[in-house]
């Protein structure tokens, strides 16, 4: 789901060339490997395409992540992800919309959020009394190299995880289990 038309017809067709790039204004192949790039597309000449058996069973909406009657919408999922889009949103923005994706997730079910401000995400999950997944979390967290170098200058920069810090395992989970009905 996305707020923009041209960006769901986009990612229905998985079809992905350089000049498709400027979309994002980077590769989005830049930091895979040969490997991941042969198991995830299909390549005619320059164009690559979402192999088939990973696009079954996902379909395309045109939707707005703050409306609250999105669950109306979409109903209950067992797994949410929310990347790279909170962000973009004014801190109170952003802790109201996060808010209401959390209402998506089934009791028991996961939200997976990354690309928002480790304090709005924190202040969220605190309030709304998710469980962070801990497994794997620092190799979550540490995963990408390119997104630490620009910390704390540009918006996309992350924190390096403090261990020390009271909240750390809230602050830097990624994953969380939701244990209850999610308030608003």
């Amino acid at each position: 789901m996305d707020i923009s038309k041209e960006i769901v017809s986009f990612a229905e067709k998985g079809i992905y060339a350089p000049d498709t790039s400027q979309m994002v204004n980077a590769s989005i192949f830049e930091r895979l490997t040969e490997t991941e790039k042969a198991e995830m597309f299909d390549w005619e000449g320059d164009q690559a395409k979402v192999k088939s058996w990973r696009r079954e069973g996902i379909t395309w909406q045109l939707g707005d992540a703050a409306d609250p009657e999105l669950i109306n919408t979409l109903g209950p999922q067992d797994m949410v992800v929310a990347s790279n889009f909170l962000c973009h949103m004014a801190p109170a923005d952003a802790e109201k919309c996060l808010g209401n994706i959390a209402r998506l997730v089934s009791p028991g079910g996961y939200l997976f959020v990354s690309g928002v401000d480790l304090a709005v995400r924190t202040k969220v999950a605190v309030d709304l009394d998710w469980e962070p997944v801990l497994e794997l979390i620092a190799e979550i967290h540490n995963g990408d190299p390119c997104m630490r170098a620009d910390w704390p200058w540009q918006w996309w920069g992350l924190e390096p995880m403090n261990r020390r810090s009271h909240d750390w395992q809230i602050r830097y989970a990624a994953a969380f289990r939701i244990v209850g009905p999610q308030r608003q």
